[in-house]
């Protein structure tokens, strides 16, 4: 069959490298997928239910889908996007199809093209490039296939080859669905993580109400700052008896701090009582990641840092929609003097893993990539949101190995929303780091055997090893 995606996609025009990258590619296109940072719903995989239509399944969930055409004058409403205040959207998946279709020229030479391309090829045997006239007939064969045995949520999990996938669920999420897994008794694995914004963060809507549930749920005083703390060494328990390796972080900025037991109390006293101001609320998101650090001392998750979002950018689309609706803008960062609180308290630690992400680009070899390569608990996150893309890989790369190395990065972590896309997204990744790889190969700067043990640990075994799965 014909397919949308040319086979050397990715690799270096000059032949010489591209016969390199290509003999590297082939070793490691079938590795199995390790996901530590997925955001798809543990529900699909407990329900085993047929997907819904080709829209829902591919365009509403996906951020990075509606994010362009809204760009383009496109209402989200048109697009299927719920709004908060359940007024009408449009509901007919063949329209939502035919609208993405028309406008899909958009994407020419973005990831999502790629992804989506790979995603009609290869997953649903589509050899016609995706246009207005071909809107119908596209759609009409993925609904077929969807109603199939094998495209069902589990069956697409084994032929993804995926081997492990984190979801993302808030601190007072109570796991429900990750407990119908286990009782189902399904081998796929199927991992939480630990993401607390929700009662870490002042600025969080019904922040207060939510620390009271917090209490609730774990019966303690969350009040105190001692009963607090305590809350959330119960519910990273509760959460790692469901598989959790890591805790999530999304902090607008990078900020930690280190105050003392008293200190700390009396800042929690103040924001509790809604005394607080600003400046509070800042400090004190500072000092819980170093609270989280240290937790991750005692109980072995890894701690996620991706601040440089300027979440929810636009008043209007967060009102109307709500979060994680494409409007996380990056923002300059600063990761040197910014961490440097948490690091001095636990940077040495040789048993903690702290895995950076960023959306600021600039601080890759300024700051990320000389920090990685001096703190044993740092390591580098190679790709999230806007990075998430070829351009944005092989920057990374460049940017970081001279200084940081291969081993200071946890391999590729997949920011999926659209679960279809999962394998797409991960060959990216694999094959801009053998083209690299290839590169300093041609260059004399790699020995051939070396760069076929780090293919397989760049699109594998780091993973596994940093989040320890």
């Amino acid at each position: 069959m014909k397919s949308l995606i040319h086979s050397d996609v990715l690799f270096p025009a000059e032949n010489s490298i591209r016969s390199i990258a290509q003999a590297l590619y082939k070793t490691v296109s079938d590795l199995p997928i390790v996901s530590p940072h997925g955001h798809t719903d543990p529900k699909w995989y407990a329900l085993d239910e047929p997907f819904p239509d080709p829209a829902q399944l591919l365009i509403v969930p996906d951020h990075y889908i509606f994010r362009m055409l809204f760009s383009q004058g496109i209402r989200l409403e048109d697009l299927g996007v719920r709004r908060l205040d359940g007024s009408t959207v449009e509901t007919d998946g063949r329209r939502i199809w035919r609208l993405f279709a028309e406008n899909y020229y958009l994407f020419r030479g973005t990831p999502t093209r790629q992804w989506m391309d790979f995603v009609l090829s290869n997953l649903f045997g589509i050899d016609e490039p995706l246009t207005a006239k071909t809107a119908d007939k596209s759609y009409d064969l993925i609904a077929e296939k969807l109603l199939l045995p094998e495209y069902r949520p589990r069956a697409l999990f084994k032929r993804f080859n995926i081997e492990v996938i984190a979801t993302t669920e808030g601190a007072l999420d109570d796991l429900r669905w990750h407990k119908a897994i286990r009782e189902s008794g399904w081998d796929g694995r199927v991992i939480t993580a630990y993401r607390p914004d929700a009662v870490v963060d002042p600025d969080f809507e019904g922040f207060s109400a939510n620390l009271d549930q917090l209490g609730d749920m774990t019966g303690e005083d969350t009040g105190s700052w001692t009963g607090y703390l305590a809350a959330h060494r119960k519910r990273r328990a509760y959460f790692k008896s469901f598989g959790a390796t890591s805790s999530d972080h999304g902090h607008a900025t990078a900020d930690t701090a280190n105050l003392s037991d008293q200190e700390a109390a009396a800042l929690f006293g103040r924001i509790r009582a809604g005394k607080s101001d600003l400046d509070d609320h800042k400090l004190f998101r500072g000092q819980m990641l170093t609270e989280m650090a240290k937790m991750s001392l005692d109980d072995g998750l890894v701690l996620q840092i991706h601040p440089g979002s300027r979440r929810n950018h636009s008043p209007t689309v967060f009102a109307n929609h709500g979060r994680d609706m494409g409007f996380d803008i990056p923002g300059r960062t600063d990761y040197v003097s910014a961490l440097k609180p948490l690091l001095d308290a636990v940077g040495a630690e040789r048993d903690l893993t702290v895995v950076l992400f960023t959306l600021d680009e600039t601080s890759y070899a300024r700051e990320l990539a000389p920090l990685a390569g001096a703190y044993p608990a740092l390591r580098l996150g190679p790709a999230w949101w806007f990075h998430d893309s070829p351009e944005g890989m092989r920057r990374f790369r460049e940017m970081t190995t001279e200084t940081a190395g291969f081993y200071n990065t946890v391999g590729f972590n997949d920011d999926t929303r659209a679960f279809p896309s999962i394998p797409a997204r991960h060959d990216v990744a694999r094959r801009v780091d053998c083209a690299f790889l290839a590169r300093l190969v041609s260059e004399h700067r790699l020995r051939e055997e070396e760069a076929f043990d780090l293919a397989r640990e760049l699109a594998y075994t780091l993973a596994k090893k940093a989040y320890r799965l």
